[in-house]
């Protein structure tokens, strides 16, 4: 195994390297644009690193790396359209940029980018690379349109929403870890199983997103902070919020989820924060973190890795968690 550094400089350098045609120069430059504003390449590490856990070398899993980041990437591009948010990674995301327009195809293209490089994966692989990729992609937008129904709907269970981010977020997660370790010679069970280890991952780290979109630092966070309470987005920390509050702070709690009103935003936020405050809502999504990280642990125990991968994974999930943005 290598050092952590030195995967996240493999997978860097490999979307650095990304060759992207001159013209038309409106769909390939916002493409250019957001790859460049780098990005924690969570996914493509796990991507390395798992491929070397399974014995195999990881530069036979570079390609797989890039398309899974490239895919992952494309999802940004439509969400931010979605959700319309005007940063992301602290810059002005593609649809401000540009326009909603560039925003929609230039991610359409990079999905069909991210499946040209994930079908360079080596030939005795590629069919089970290509199934868990399919059928992540699908779930990913599953989890998508869960999000929007949600914003919907004032009576979603916590239950609804772990199963929407595991869709969402934490299965492209498992993705990752189990396309590594499928090209580094896997067989299923183990597959299966550093899959796992991802997706209870993925969860733990939705969640602390969740919290730091309340309780982050802005200078740090690389978006704007309070985002999903302007947006009533049924996170866990609102769910939580929804099904605790009594009295008065329900009360308030109904009626900035009544307000719409853009001018309103920064108060609604603060005001929603002060609710969270009194209910200790960011001391349940901390239990939950922690309840979510250590199923991943105890899925990286069955995967049954040497010591320096079993070390490796678990520093991973550790710098993953302790993050601030």
């Amino acid at each position: 195994m290598l050092k952590f550094n030195e995967y996240v400089d493999k997978a860097s350098r490999a979307v650095a390297a990304i060759q992207y045609p001159k013209q038309p120069v409106g769909l390939y430059e916002p493409i250019s644009y957001t790859m460049s504003l780098g990005g924690k390449r969570l996914r493509p590490v796990l991507t390395l690193m798992a491929c070397d856990a399974f014995w195999g070398s990881c530069e036979r899993a570079i390609d797989a790396a890039v398309g899974i980041e490239l895919y992952h990437n494309f999802t940004l591009l439509h969400d931010d359209v979605m959700d319309k948010a005007d940063v992301r990674r602290g810059k002005p995301t593609v649809h401000v940029k540009w326009d909603e327009n560039t925003a929609i195809l230039s991610g359409d293209a990079m999905l069909t980018m991210a499946g040209q490089y994930i079908a360079r994966t080596p030939a005795d692989v590629l069919p089970r690379v290509l199934e868990i990729f399919n059928r992540t992609a699908m779930e990913v937008y599953e989890g998508q349109q869960y999000d929007v129904d949600f914003e919907r709907r004032n009576d979603v269970t916590e239950a609804e929403y772990i199963d929407m981010i595991r869709l969402k977020t934490s299965v492209l997660l498992g993705c990752a870890c189990k396309v590594g370790a499928i090209i580094g010679g896997a067989d299923d069970a183990a597959a299966d199983t550093i899959y796992k280890y991802g997706c209870d991952l993925g969860l733990a780290f939705q969640l602390q997103d969740d919290l730091l979109d309340v309780y982050g630092d802005p200078e740090t966070f690389g978006k704007e902070i309070g985002g999903d309470i302007a947006n009533n987005k049924k996170t866990y920390m609102l769910i939580n919020a929804i099904n605790s509050a009594t009295g008065e702070d329900a009360r308030e709690l109904e009626k900035w989820l009544a307000d719409t009103n853009p001018e309103h935003r920064g108060e609604k936020i603060a005001a929603v924060r002060g609710i969270y405050d009194r209910l200790g809502i960011a001391r349940k999504a901390e239990e939950a973190i922690a309840r979510y990280t250590w199923q991943s642990l105890e899925w990286l125990d069955a995967a049954k890795l040497d010591e320096d991968a079993c070390v490796a994974f678990r520093n991973f999930a550790t710098m993953l968690l302790s993050r601030k943005k």
